[in-house]
C-alpha cells in the first residue's frame, strides 16, 4: 500500500542528514541537532581536512552520533597523507565519508579530482560507506556531459548520491528520473537548502566557496530579495514528493544544508512534521 504525503515527511525525514560547516562559532549551535540526525561535516579550502575532522572528532565525543566527514581530493598531499586519513576514521570509528574534489584553486598533491581519490582508496582498502555529489543543475565550471559521464566513473566506488542544492523541484525531480535512465542505481538523498538568513547564505558562501548556492543567489535576486526573514524550503519538499514516493526513483532521503542555522533548520524540520501530521486530522 502506497504510502500518504503525510506518511512520506514522516519517514523520510525521521533520521535528518544535517550538513554543518567547521566554522567559528558553529559548537554553540550543536546542542540544537536532533539527537538521530547523521552529521555531515564540510572541508574548505581555507581550513583544510584537519578543521573537519576535528569537528568530527567533537562530535563523536559528545554523543558517539554518526558523522560523515567531508574528504576534499585537492586537499590530500598523497597516498601516504590519505592512507593516515583513512587510519584517523577508523580510529574515530567512522564509517562513511562523503568525497569531493574540493573548491581549492591547485591540489595539494595527486589528487585533483574526485574520482583519482576513490581510485586511491580502494587500492589502499578500506570498508567504508563513501558518497558523491550530484548534479541537478549545470556545475559552474564543468560542461553537463562530463558530470554524467564521472558520475559513471564513480559509481562503482560510491554508495550514495547526494544531490546538490536545486531551487527548482521539477528540475530535481527530472534530473533523477534521467539518472535512473541512465542506469545509475545509487540511492539518492536530495539535497535542500535549510532554513537559512539569506545574508548568511551569500556570505558563508564566498567565504567557503559554496558556488552552486551563491550560484543561486546571483540568477535569482529578484526572488531572494522578497524573501525577508530568510528561506524556507517547505516548497521544495512539496513538489518532490512524487518523486520520493516513486520506488523507481530509489530516493532515499534528504539532505539539509544548514549553514549553520542548526537551530532554524531544525525549527523547520520539526514545523514541517507537524503540518503533514495535521494534514491527516
Amino acid at each position: 500500500m502506497a504510502q500518504s504525503h503525510s506518511q512520506l515527511v514522516q519517514t523520510s525525514f525521521a533520521r535528518p542528514r544535517f550538513e554543518i560547516i567547521p566554522m567559528k562559532g558553529v559548537e554553540e549551535q550543536l546542542a540544537h541537532l536532533p539527537s538521530d540526525a547523521v552529521v555531515t561535516v564540510t572541508s574548505s579550502p581555507t581550513k583544510g581536512i584537519d578543521a573537519t575532522l576535528a569537528l568530527a572528532a567533537l562530535l563523536r565525543r559528545r554523543d558517539q552520533r554518526q558523522v560523515v566527514p567531508h574528504v576534499a581530493a585537492r586537499s590530500v598531499a598523497d597516498t601516504g597523507h590519505l592512507k593516515d586519513l583513512l587510519q584517523q576514521l577508523s580510529d574515530l570509528g567512522i564509517d562513511d565519508v562523503f568525497a569531493v574534489a574540493g573548491d581549492a584553486e591547485a591540489p595539494a598533491g595527486q589528487f585533483e579530482s574526485t574520482l583519482d581519490l576513490l581510485r586511491a582508496m580502494a587500492d589502499l582498502g578500506h570498508s567504508l560507506r563513501i558518497g558523491i555529489t550530484g548534479y541537478p543543475e549545470s556545475h559552474a565550471f564543468i560542461p553537463d556531459d562530463t558530470t554524467i559521464a564521472v558520475m559513471h566513473a564513480k559509481e562503482p566506488y560510491a554508495s550514495y548520491i547526494v544531490s546538490q542544492i536545486c531551487f527548482d523541484p521539477q528540475v530535481t525531480a527530472e534530473w533523477i528520473a534521467a539518472v535512473r535512465a541512465r542506469g545509475t542505481r545509487l540511492p539518492i538523498h536530495i539535497g535542500l537548502p535549510g532554513a537559512v538568513d539569506l545574508a548568511r547564505l551569500v556570505r558563508i558562501s564566498m567565504r567557503v566557496g559554496i558556488g552552486d548556492s551563491l550560484r543561486f543567489v546571483r540568477k535569482q535576486g529578484g526572488t531572494v530579495a522578497r524573501l525577508i526573514g530568510g528561506y524556507q524550503p517547505d516548497a521544495l519538499v512539496d513538489g518532490l514528493l512524487p518523486t520520493l514516493a516513486d520506488p523507481a526513483m530509489g530516493v532515499a532521503g534528504w539532505h539539509l544544508f544548514t549553514f549553520n542555522e542548526i537551530r532554524r533548520s531544525e525549527a523547520w524540520r520539526r514545523d514541517l512534521l507537524a503540518r503533514y501530521a495535521r494534514s491527516e486530522t
